[in-house]
């Protein structure tokens, strides 16, 4: 495919409350076996994309162990690859990220040594299947100088946090309001976007001398009655997990038989890193209902409509219900667990209650089993 792919990974959000003390929004597990960044690189492996750069920043650590190999992704050649860049002190500059712009702006070299006269850009937090041939096509048969890909959202949804935009007949973009307290409109910006990767390098040179950040505010609002700027709808699931509510509704989801045919069963495939581990165990007693259950699992007690990560303990007479437990946990014997999401980790002392009375509680214990 004719473009290189930018996967903006470094962003750090607050409403993931103690979810995101540890590691970045893009490493979150999903789905029992994935990470959220899989979704999008997978997305850009199935659309030919050869050569894909991910910028990650804050707390990247636990990310970038899971990037250390490029083959799950199909991303292991000599020509193109998969390239993880971090900011870097240099003589010029000696900040972190300020934003979208200015990392994509701190990379620019990748960009100028590269080839491809296109550039996707996309998010690490989001969980979808796209073929982004089709979103170059529509850019290309439009004429466009920057194609965004966007998403109706349900009348009650709530946008406020995403950029909302309206367009035209042509579906070109007219108003562009980025996180708008009274959205008049329930066309959601999902974060990805086609432009000319020659273009791209200017209006980006060009905020930097400005001592602007930001990609959103600084390029699409601004540039939107002078830029051609269209929007590409898309019609197939799509989930952002930038909040803990949004998270855990994205995970409960997977229960749905359909959502897991499609993300599953459906081809293209969804590709991660592998871990070589035994298949979940039931013991005797162990009793599953409408649950997904992660390889290097051990089940004693009851689990109901709820997500298991790897290597998660569960004790005898545990009994699970509506939540998410996050990787290599240990739930002592007689817990009793509901709307909580366990962080990773965590070693659950038995006879031990924790229920989500209000809202999704994140379940944190301060225990030393493994160092930091």
């Amino acid at each position: 495919m004719k473009a290189v792919g930018i996967i903006l990974a470094g962003g750090n959000s607050s409403r993931m409350r103690e979810l995101t003390h540890r590691r970045a929004v893009a490493a979150m597990p999903v789905a029992g076996s994935y990470r959220s960044i899989d979704f999008a690189l997978s997305n850009m492996s199935n659309s030919h994309i050869q050569k894909v750069a991910v910028l990650t920043q804050y707390n990247a650590r636990s990310l970038n162990e899971h990037l250390n190999s490029s083959k799950w992704w199909d991303f292991g050649r000599k020509q193109g690859g998969l390239y993880v860049f971090t900011p870097t002190i240099t003589m010029e500059n000696g900040y972190w990220y300020r934003g979208t712009a200015d990392a994509i702006y701190q990379n620019l070299d990748f960009l100028k040594k590269c080839h491809e006269p296109y550039v996707i850009i996309t998010s690490g937090d989001a969980v979808y299947k796209l073929d982004y041939n089709k979103v170059l096509e529509y850019h290309i048969a439009k004429k466009a100088d920057i194609t965004v890909v966007c998403k109706e959202m349900d009348e009650d949804a709530d946008v406020s946090r995403y950029g909302t935009v309206k367009m035209n007949d042509s579906c070109r973009i007219e108003e562009f309001e980025e996180k708008p307290v009274l959205s008049r409109s329930n066309i959601i910006s999902t974060g990805i976007y086609v432009i000319r990767r020659r273009q791209l390098i200017d209006l980006i040179e060009r905020c930097a001398e400005e001592g602007r950040f930001d990609f959103v505010q600084d390029i699409l609002i601004r540039y939107k009655n002078v830029k051609k700027i269209y929007g590409y709808k898309i019609s197939n699931y799509w989930s952002n997990i930038a909040t803990v509510n949004d998270y855990y509704r994205t995970n409960m989801d997977f229960l749905k038989q359909e959502v897991r045919k499609y993300f599953f069963k459906e081809y293209p495939n969804v590709y991660s890193k592998v871990s070589d581990l035994p298949p979940a165990k039931y013991n005797p007693g162990a009793c599953v209902k409408n649950s997904l259950i992660a390889s290097g699992c051990i089940v004693n007690g009851t689990v109901e409509n709820s997500v298991l990560f790897k290597k998660v303990f569960v004790g005898n007479n545990c009994v699970i219900k509506n939540s998410i437990i996050l990787n290599d946990v240990y739930l002592g014997d007689n817990t009793y667990i509901e709307n909580c999401i366990v962080e990773s980790r965590d070693t659950i002392r038995a006879n031990t209650r924790h229920v989500g009375e209000d809202g999704i509680k994140v379940v944190v214990e301060k225990n030393e089993r493994y160092a930091m």
